[in-house]
Parts: C-alpha cells; structure tokens; sequence
C-alpha cells in the first residue's frame, strides 16, 4: 500500500527529543485497514517512508486511534526539519502476510 501526504513534524521531550509526523485521519484510515497483515506486534506497522528524496525505513506507532511515523534524525537534520514544520511524506505499508 502506497500513501502520500503532507504532515506537520511534532516533538516528544522524553530523556531525548522524538519527531514524528502525524497521519492524517483519511490516510491512518487506510493503515488501520491492512494494519493486522502489516503489524509483527504491538500495532507498530513496518513501513518504507520518504521525505525530501530521502528513503528510509522504520515503523508507525499507534497512537489515539492515528499513527505516528518517527523521523530519524539521519533524515531530519540534513534537511534542517524541525518541529512545527510541514513536511511531505510517501509511505508504503510493508504487508508481512
């Protein structure tokens, strides 16, 4: 599955900053469809995203019903992405079953 959007970056101050991109309810909507033929537990959901051409893979977090796609700083800083910015995102859904 195939997504493509465009997110506003948010940070999480835990013992070291997290940024994460929301999805949108229409895309997360998606998601939640071919979520338990994605997931290897916990609801997280393996996913290859891209952001400013630069491909990477990590995995959705679950999150008030919505999902939560974690930026690595390998792809935030060379870009200069920070919290608050707008970014967009392709995604695809890495089905395990």
């Amino acid at each position: 599955m195939d997504l493509t959007f465009r997110g506003r970056v948010v940070e999480w101050r835990g013992p070291a900053p997290y940024y994460f991109v929301p999805l949108p309810e229409p895309e997360a909507a998606d998601v939640r469809e071919v979520a338990a033929m994605a997931t290897y537990g916990w609801g997280v959901v393996p996913v290859e995203a891209t952001i400013g051409g630069r491909a990477f893979e990590t995995s959705l977090f679950p999150k008030d019903g919505g999902y939560l796609l974690p930026l690595k700083s390998a792809v935030r800083t060379p870009q200069g992405i920070g919290a608050g910015d707008e970014v967009d995102v392709g995604l695809t859904v890495r089905l395990t079953h």
